[in-house]
């Protein structure tokens, strides 16, 4: 595979995939999304690969979607070279959905974040299992590929949550309340509020949040012991807990939380928010969104 997004390595029985687009906080694009689903796959098809390890290069795990991009109208290489002229994944027609005096085509924004969805879903539908490292950061978008995966360690510095609870966005996963239960999430989403990586320890979403210094051996640690195990094991672990959520009715969520992602981007205040972006820079959008909740960047989140 030509990746431009993703790396792909082996390593014993490990696949390992780290987003790459650190100069951009590893910024989620739909080429980005792409390229998931496609080393999923081709780990899932090799026989020696058991586990797959998910991480971030850079300062930081994933920032979400790259709105510099979306927000300020850039779309050019969003999707990559390949995509149909005239499709819901069409940079050009992303771009003229989200200008704020359009006519806002629901069903094309959905076909287009659907099939986002569908690629983060791509590690929750891996026969294998996913491991997800996060360090430094993982909000918004991030978190869709964070919680799609099947366990998680987390720094015990790290920011993860879902800021544009506040404004321009709805969690299309919808997994939140399926990971920390309704009330929890709730916690979150309706303040937009974020965890450290203890915090996420503490509420059951990690399984481990060691200091920043002892992530990567904690992760090694757990990666290696889980692809111990023989694949069909694993195959068949991962298979019976999945149907859990299955029956919980997660098919729906996902639908409803994509549906409502797109509503929120063409509320009175979501093109305000693009207007905003599009004037100062969406940093600066960004920045007035939550300052006023006192945890813009990486100072002063967390519930405490």
């Amino acid at each position: 595979m030509d990746l431009t997004t993703i790396t792909y390595e082996t390593d014993g029985r490990v696949a390992r995939l780290t987003l790459n687009r650190p100069e951009r906080g590893n910024g989620i694009t739909n080429l980005m999304v792409r390229e998931l689903a496609a080393c999923v796959e081709r780990a899932n098809l090799d026989p020696e690969v058991h586990a797959i390890a998910l991480a971030g290069s850079g300062s930081g795990f994933c920032g979400g979607y790259d709105l510099v991009e979306s927000a300020q109208g850039e779309m050019s290489g969003a999707s990559g070279d390949d995509v149909p002229p005239g499709s819901p994944i069409d940079p050009d027609v992303i771009a003229a959905n989200h200008a704020p005096e359009s006519n806002w085509d629901p069903v094309t924004d959905f076909q287009f974040m659907w099939r986002n969805v569908r690629g983060f879903m791509s590690l929750f539908h891996s026969e294998k299992p996913v491991l997800c490292k996060v360090h430094g950061f993982c909000v918004a978008g991030g978190t869709d590929m964070a919680l799609c995966s099947d366990l998680l360690v987390i720094a015990e510095d790290a920011k993860i949550g879902y800021p544009p609870a506040r404004v321009w966005g709805s969690p299309t996963t919808a997994l939140w309340a399926h990971r920390i239960g309704a009330m929890r999430a709730k916690r979150l989403l309706l303040t937009g509020d974020s965890l450290t990586g203890a915090e996420a320890a503490e509420w059951g979403l990690a399984v481990d949040a060691p200091p920043a210094a002892e992530l990567d051996a904690r992760f090694e640690r757990l990666v290696q012991r889980v692809a111990r195990l023989p694949l069909n094991q694993l195959v068949m672990m991962k298979l019976l807990t999945n149907q859990v959520e299955y029956a919980h009715g997660l098919h729906a969520t996902q639908v409803l939380g994509t549906l409502f992602d797109g509503v929120t981007r063409h509320t009175e205040e979501g093109h305000a928010f693009v207007r905003r972006a599009a004037e100062g820079g969406f940093k600066e959008a960004v920045r007035e969104r939550d300052e006023p909740f006192g945890d813009f960047g990486l100072e002063g989140f967390g519930l405490g």
